[in-house]
């Protein structure tokens, strides 16, 4: 499983704000390249999106569920990447300081990914996931100084 941790200069309720707009997923998700949808109840439960990844034209339409919301804590998402795969990625936030502490989780569960050793998806998760983290506390960081929060 790989997990980075970044430190941002915003409150807890700015991060799950951002993960409350759906929207803006491929805004802070690596790889996430545009939506197509997003459901009402979104971000509660059983709920999804609906976004693409990849460059066109070779874009692959597929979905994110949630699994899990409770903010300002925690949020656990299944991330389908088909012909990847699916990966159960959870977000924890505490606060820290001034700030907040980021936490994110990201483990291959199903499909082709699923079977590639961690030693070779691990260390590509980690640079793609630092850099998720790094978007999404330009986004969050930047809506709380804009008072979009």
């Amino acid at each position: 499983m790989s997990r980075n941790v970044k430190s941002m200069d915003c409150t807890p309720s700015a991060v799950f704000a951002v993960l409350a707009d759906g929207w803006l997923y491929p805004t802070w998700v690596v790889g996430a390249s545009r939506m197509r949808d997003v459901e009402a109840a979104w971000p509660q439960a059983g709920s999804s999106l609906a976004h693409s990844v990849g460059v066109w034209p070779a874009l692959i339409d597929d979905e994110t569920v949630s699994l899990e919301w409770d903010p300002p804590r925690r949020a656990v998402f299944r991330a389908k990447g088909w012909p990847i795969g699916e990966a159960r990625v959870t977000i924890d936030v505490r606060r820290h300081g001034d700030g907040c502490l980021v936490r994110i989780q990201e483990e291959a569960v199903e499909g082709p990914g699923s079977w590639v050793p961690r030693a070779l998806t691990e260390p590509m998760l980690y640079v793609r996931n630092r850099e998720t983290l790094r978007r999404l506390a330009f986004v969050a960081e930047g809506r709380q100084q804009n008072g979009e929060s």
